[in-house]
């Protein structure tokens, strides 16, 4: 079975208490943060930038799973990398070709992982040329840019292609799920192939995070 990896995603959580909702993922056992920055543009949607990404990194030795929903990432890159990202996720939709090769460069200069991001709309295929150069594919399963929405169970062929795709070349690349991922909907999301799962409203609306987690990881393993 693939490593399963969960990522609570902070735009779920208390913004009043940021340092201490990364700590409380943290202890309950998470592997990675999932940071979702918008810009209003891009997503019609504002949340943070680079400084707050700073701020957090002491509080936490979690992985930071960077998701950079802006309109031309390549220009802010650089400063997510030296606030302590560890991973770096880009949109296809949101840059041209050239500018998305420097920015793998950059990104892989630094030591960090890199991935690209498909929204609902685009088909995986779009991102097929760029595998080799990938550590990451992110498929939404929600549209881009608010949290607590429905899972989009339809989906789920993207990340069974894009699996079939990665055996196929001999690649091992992470599949990441991002939007309503549950105890309900991981399953099928890692029986389809996915095997990182940013997960928001079902982490950190729970009482106890160590066990939402668990719950997760137990409905992944079922699927």
């Amino acid at each position: 079975m693939r490593n399963i990896i969960i990522a609570p995603s902070l735009l779920s959580a208390d913004f009043s208490r940021l340092g201490k909702e990364a700590q409380r993922c943290e202890r309950a056992g998470a592997d990675w943060l999932h940071l979702d920055v918008m810009d209003g543009h891009f997503v019609p949607n504002i949340t943070f930038g680079a400084p707050v990404v700073q701020a957090l990194r002491p509080h936490t030795s979690l992985f930071f799973d960077v998701h950079l929903m802006i309109d031309h990432p390549e220009r802010f890159v650089g400063e997510f990398l030296k606030a302590g990202a560890d991973g770096v996720t880009l949109h296809a939709e949101a840059m041209e070709g050239g500018c998305l090769s420097q920015a793998l460069d950059a990104i892989h200069a630094a030591g960090k992982k890199a991935a690209l991001s498909v929204s609902p709309g685009t088909p995986i295929e779009a991102i097929y040329p760029w595998l080799e150069r990938l550590d990451m594919v992110l498929v939404m399963t929600v549209e881009p840019g608010f949290g607590g929405q429905a899972f989009m169970e339809d989906m789920l062929p993207k990340v069974s292609a894009l699996r079939n795709e990665l055996t196929r070349r001999a690649l091992d690349i992470i599949i990441q799920v991002d939007g309503g991922v549950t105890e309900r909907t991981i399953g099928p999301a890692a029986k389809a192939g996915a095997n990182c799962f940013a997960a928001g409203s079902a982490v950190f609306n729970s009482d106890d995070a160590k066990e939402a987690i668990e719950k997760l990881r137990a409905a992944c393993r079922g699927g």
